[in-house]
């Protein structure tokens, strides 16, 4: 694990557009800094409209002075939903510079092969070897079951993916975004997936999601965005790492899954809640599989900060604001 300073570039500007999450509502209104998509073009109530489904995919954009870098972590669980919401919001595949596969689960993975194709272009593919191994969940209720395996790395440099296949820190976007590669787990009530189980020279062993990544940028003079996507880690170790590897102890947003959802997961709500409130950020928006009861706990104790999450919205940050 790298102990060095990886110090991203600062940036007076971040704009995150959820394309894939669990949730959409398209009576949401604007806000200061949030931008909600319309359900009218050209003064026309579109006949489509943007799909939501249990996964994540979150597109990023970054300014080095002028030059704008754009950053797609994760794909969505089924096949082409990214693609549909980009497309019902305008948004070229083409301009995306660089992905980010957070870990391996198919719902973060689904469109991968089909982003690429849609990108058609050589593009950086930033993930962790692991994201390729066949992994299981183990649960009383359902028995052993099979997780739907990533396309191979054959097919995805079939389609253009130069990959990046990291076990630690990695800077991309013009170094204004650092990759963070495996997060230690410090905290000592964040202990991974309950049943994951992966498979090791073809036997069955405990699944500590190793692949489990962050990104974190360094919004100028505000303090780090950190940008999770099941944050299997733990999202308090992923911020706390996200800390180490700057150099920068101040904590602007946390955005993205802090998976917390289901009776497993219940018991680390209190002590995420404390921790979090210990880090002061100025901006939470949980997504995903953060799961309704800490979201709306989230809601209850960070009034000031808590942001609803829902496709096609678009978070901006920009330096001035701080």
């Amino acid at each position: 694990m790298a102990e060095t300073v990886t110090r991203p570039k600062p940036t007076n500007r971040v704009e995150i557009t959820i394309l894939v999450d669990n949730y959409v509502d398209l009576l949401l209104q604007d806000e200061p800094g949030l931008l909600r998509p319309s359900s009218a073009k050209n003064g026309i109530i579109l006949s489509k409209t943007l799909l939501a489904e249990h996964g994540l995919s979150l597109l990023i954009d970054t300014w080095d002075a002028e030059t704008r870098h754009r950053t797609l972590l994760d794909t969505g669980y089924n096949p082409g939903t990214v693609l549909h919401n980009m497309r019902t919001l305008d948004l070229d595949p083409k301009s995306i510079d660089a992905i980010v596969i957070s870990h391996g689960h198919m719902d973060h993975t689904g469109s991968v092969n089909m982003a690429l194709e849609a990108i058609g272009k050589p593009v950086t593919v930033v993930c962790h070897p692991d994201i390729f191994r066949n992994r299981f969940i183990e649960k009383p209720q359902m028995g052993l079951v099979k997780l739907p395996q990533l396309a191979s790395r054959q097919q995805m440099i079939e389609r253009g993916a130069q990959l990046l296949e990291t076990r630690g820190p990695a800077l991309i976007a013009g170094n204004t975004v650092v990759a963070t590669g495996p997060i230690p787990r410090v905290t000592a009530f964040e202990k991974g997936m309950p049943g994951a189980r992966i498979e090791t020279k073809g036997q069955l062993t405990i699944d500590n999601i190793e692949d489990d990544q962050a990104l974190v940028i360094n919004l100028a003079g505000c303090g780090l965005v950190v940008i999770s996507g099941c944050a299997h880690s733990g999202i308090i170790n992923s911020v706390l790492y996200s800390r180490k590897i700057t150099g920068e102890d101040k904590v602007w947003a946390v955005v993205g899954g802090f998976h917390l959802s289901g009776p497993d997961m219940n018991p680390l709500i209190d002590p995420t809640v404390d921790e979090l409130k210990k880090m002061t950020p100025k901006l939470i928006m949980p997504m995903h599989c953060t799961g309704h009861a800490a979201i709306t706990r989230f809601h209850a104790e960070f009034p000031e900060s808590f942001v609803l999450s829902s496709v096609g919205t678009r978070l901006i940050l920009a330096a001035q604001a701080c």
